[in-house]
């Protein structure tokens, strides 16, 4: 079962707050990969274990956050370009930041998740192909997920259609987005918003204010980041670094940002 939810104590008011380990929290563990999901759910530093979708050329939804190989494995080119026997020989290769005691590894697929984790903790996958929708859908009703598994997209019309297909929804939108978001027009099929930490305080305050329950803040790494997501409103937190945050409730560790390529949603 996930760990229970934490209260925190703002400056206000009490708030439970909800971590979600974005990428499995990409700047304590190689980011999408099997064992660095499975650290950072042993570690119990997050309720909810974040990953990424992409499709195979065969349609296996596969995880991985860019469309291109070069990031983050030991191969390049399109991910769309892989069979799944392809995909098998792809490793992901641990960044040096990280320090020792990580190895190259196969990535994963979303089914070899979900078969791992669901059921023992939260989960949201963003579904970086709208097409993979079905299959995903598929996937976590087999399973029995619907009550515990997100499906995350930028788009409100697949949103949308997540809500038909019986999923939680998360709908995330980046600051200039929510500049001119009027994010109650979709509070009938959105379960949790993911919003930009960058976005001003007005534009935060009017997701909070939206109707929706769920408000988490992307992507953090800092106490002072997460403390004014937290008096703003959300009562969620997204970030890289969840033992950071989690350490960051009793004042250890308040400095800490690491510039690593490509770490937004």
């Amino acid at each position: 079962m996930p760990p229970a939810t934490v209260a925190y104590q703002t400056p206000v008011k009490p708030t439970p707050i909800t971590y979600i380990a974005h990428r499995g929290g990409s700047l304590e563990v190689p980011e999408n990969s099997m064992e660095g999901l499975r650290a950072a759910y042993q570690r119990g530093t997050a309720q909810i274990l974040d990953f990424d979708t992409r499709l195979l050329a065969d349609g296996t939804p596969v995880v991985m956050h860019d469309a291109t190989l070069d990031r983050t494995t030991d191969d390049t080119g399109p991910v769309r370009n892989l069979t799944l026997a392809e995909w098998k020989l792809v490793r992901i290769m641990p960044r040096p930041e990280l320090g020792p005691g990580w190895h190259p590894e196969r990535p994963p697929t979303v089914a070899e998740v979900l078969d791992a984790f669901g059921g023992r903790i939260r989960l949201t996958l963003e579904a970086k192909d709208p097409e993979s929708l079905p299959a995903l859908a598929r996937m976590i009703k087999e399973r029995k997920l619907t009550a515990s598994v997100y499906v995350n997209t930028n788009l409100p019309s697949l949103a949308q259609q997540i809500k038909k297909d019986g999923l939680l929804t998360q709908l995330w939108r980046s600051a200039a987005q929510m500049r001119t978001d009027r994010p109650e027009q979709w509070r009938g099929f959105v379960d949790a918003f993911d919003v930009d930490y960058l976005a001003s305080d007005a534009d935060l305050r009017k997701f909070v204010q939206s109707g929706v329950p769920q408000v988490w803040a992307h992507t953090i790494t800092t106490v002072r980041d997460r403390d004014r997501a937290l008096r703003l409103g959300c009562n969620g937190i997204m970030t890289d670094a969840p033992g950071l945050m989690r350490r960051g409730e009793t004042g250890v560790g308040s400095v800490f940002r690491q510039h690593v390529g490509n770490l937004s949603t």
